[in-house]
């Protein structure tokens, strides 16, 4: 299927045609990487799939069927169901308090800067179904930690 651009979109003194040509030379492709980099950037591709990542696809893989009901072949009564699955900002514990921590910190203290994973499940008690749910976009149980990328949605400003 061939576009035909509109000529006043078109800069002047350019074939609008020569424009929609596929670049077969490699000179005029390196002529094109600085005005890419100028436009995205050399990183901007993986900040984007990092924030997909934490943002939308860790739910996909949580509510994946494989992972719908955890059971157990002892007591096929008792189950495990993740609900939702949050990533949290990068914080650290101390003294049995939680508090954000930045990059350059983790970097001073040796540690991975990390933000915690936490679902919201419901399982079985008994013959009681329970559910366990945490408050303002966090979950109820830590299931892991993720390392966080440099200036993704998750980091901490400062």
């Amino acid at each position: 299927m061939d576009i035909d651009p509109d000529p006043s979109a078109v800069p002047d003194g350019h074939d609008p045609a020569a424009l929609t040509r596929p670049i077969k030379s490699l000179s005029e492709k390196y002529r094109l990487v600085p005005a890419f980099l100028k436009v995205r950037g050399l990183v901007r591709q993986h900040i984007d799939s990092y924030n997909h990542l934490v943002n939308h696809e860790i739910k996909k893989i949580v509510r994946a069927a494989s992972n719908n009901k955890v059971t157990v072949a002892c007591d096929p009564n008792f189950y495990l169901r993740y609900l939702d699955v949050h990533v949290g900002r990068p914080s650290v514990e101390e003294d049995y308090r939680t508090r954000p921590i930045t990059p350059h910190q983790c970097r001073l203290r040796d540690v991975t800067y990390s933000a915690p994973v936490t679902v919201d499940i419901e399982y079985t008690r008994g013959k009681e179904i329970v559910v366990k749910r945490g408050k303002r976009g966090e979950g109820a149980v830590q299931i892991g930690r993720i390392p966080v990328m440099l200036r993704s949605a998750k980091q901490v400003r400062t």
